[in-house]
This record gives C-alpha cells, structure tokens and sequence, in this order.
C-alpha cells in the first residue's frame, strides 16, 4: 500500500485530469491519472488509478501482443485514421493539452 492512497481520499478530482476515450462509436468523458501505479493511463473510474494490477489479464495480454502485435498495431492505426469517433477524440484531447511555445 502506498502512503498516496493512505492520505488522499479517492474520489478527488485533483489526482485526475479530464479526458476524452471511445467507446464504440461513441465519445465517452474518461480521466487520466495524476498518480498512482497507472499515472499517465486513461481510466473510466478515478479509483482504478490506485487499483491493484489484474496479473491474469496482463499475462493473457502479453501473449496476445506476442502472437499479433504488429497485426493489433495496423488495425488500431487504421482506425484511428479512419474512424469519425477517433478523430473527435485526439481533437478534443488536443485541445485540452497545454499549449508550447
């Protein structure tokens, strides 16, 4: 357990940023974590931000990425490309991100 998860309370916004995902063909709100062992992650639930992993399915997908990787990776840069719902997504996650100079 780590102190984080001790001291700050769960539920509070601070810890994630707002994010926009796909689900479906739909545009869903998301968070992506500030902290905790999936800092930097998008997840549905700000509390999965401090979740434990699920060792099985990260074993399972290991394996899938080993038999199809390459395949996975050319579909998904695809349908980025491709997909209306895709493409709202990475602008509006675009424009969320702070502006360089």
């Amino acid at each position: 357990m780590l102190l984080r998860e001790i001291t700050l309370p769960l539920d509070d916004l601070s810890e994630a940023k707002m994010a926009w995902a796909k689900r479906g063909n739909k545009v869903v709100r998301k968070f992506r974590c500030a902290g905790g062992r999936r800092h930097g992650r998008i997840v549905s639930n700000i509390a999965q931000c401090f979740a434990k992993p699920d060792m099985k399915k990260r074993l399972k997908l290991k394996v899938t990425k080993a038999r199809l990787g390459a395949k996975m990776a050319r579909k998904a840069r695809k349908t980025k490309r491709t997909n209306s719902a895709s493409r709202r997504v990475a602008t509006l996650n675009r424009a969320s991100r702070p502006k360089r100079l």
